[in-house]
């Protein structure tokens, strides 16, 4: 059975959505199956994966919304072995159409079961919030990476989103672990960067990936391109870095 893991941070700005496409490009990249789903209304991993999401008319919206079936909803993009369950613009109003379905917080559990066995990772990419589509993400997922940016007030907010998985782990999803916390942003030469690395390993230990992502020019301008990096510029820092987080997230689970 594959893993699910969904990328969460109610705060904006950290990586999630660069995190969610690059990481999943690199599982591909090593011939792991891998499923990304575009769980934020803004469809930005599908617009980075070289889909307009104004073209998109089958998603994940309409699959948890009973609309269409979830197999009919996926498609393939130029990367070997990676998939993607694709957003659309509309996702904003499913919290409003589930308020009064049962199992509201279920629905996208639900959708992925019926193809989690197709696959080694399904990574969803979350909206920064904690609303109803995160929430259902986090019901749905085995573990939760947590990108933090090497910036000021990098931990901001950290501590609601721990207390959420927390309530979530004892009411609706008892076996979701946090896979680990990702550093994001890094930039060697500034001392601000080294002391959030410091302190992030201070309070977490054994949580914070060994790998870092650091700032880099190819990492910022793929999706423009409608590209992974690893398909823009394998050279790249961005690129190595993502590919050494899929190894370190492989190796844990082999």
């Amino acid at each position: 059975m594959g893993k699910i893991i969904s990328i969460a941070n109610q705060k904006g700005g950290v990586g999630k959505t660069t995190t969610a496409m690059n990481l999943a490009a690199s599982l591909a990249v090593l011939e792991y199956k891998t499923l990304v789903v575009d769980a934020d209304p803004q469809a930005n991993t599908t617009s980075g994966l070289g889909h307009n999401p104004r073209e998109i008319t089958k998603s994940i919206y309409e699959c948890m919304v009973g609309k269409e079936g979830v197999r009919d909803c996926i498609i393939a993009t130029e990367i070997n072995f990676l998939d993607l369950l694709p957003s659309h613009i509309n996702l904003v109003g499913a919290e409003i159409e589930m308020v009064n379905l049962s199992n509201r917080e279920g629905k996208m559990k639900e959708v992925l079961n019926e193809i989690k066995g197709e696959y080694d990772f399904i990574l969803i990419d979350c909206a920064p919030s904690l609303g109803l589509i995160t929430i259902n993400a986090l019901t749905a997922s085995d573990s939760v990476i947590i990108p933090v940016q090497c910036e000021y007030f990098a931990l901001e907010g950290l501590g609601k989103l721990l207390n959420t998985i927390t309530i979530i782990q004892k009411r609706l999803n008892s076996a979701l672990s946090i896979e680990g916390i990702l550093l994001t942003m890094y930039d060697v030469r500034l001392r601000l960067s080294n002391q959030v690395v410091e302190e992030v390993h201070t309070h977490f230990k054994d949580m914070v990936f060994e790998t870092i992502i650091p700032r880099n020019v190819k990492l910022s301008e793929s999706p423009s391109f409608g590209l992974p990096v690893i398909v823009h510029d394998a050279e790249s820092k961005g690129a190595i870095a993502y590919l050494n987080l899929a190894k370190e997230i492989g190796d844990r689970i082999n």
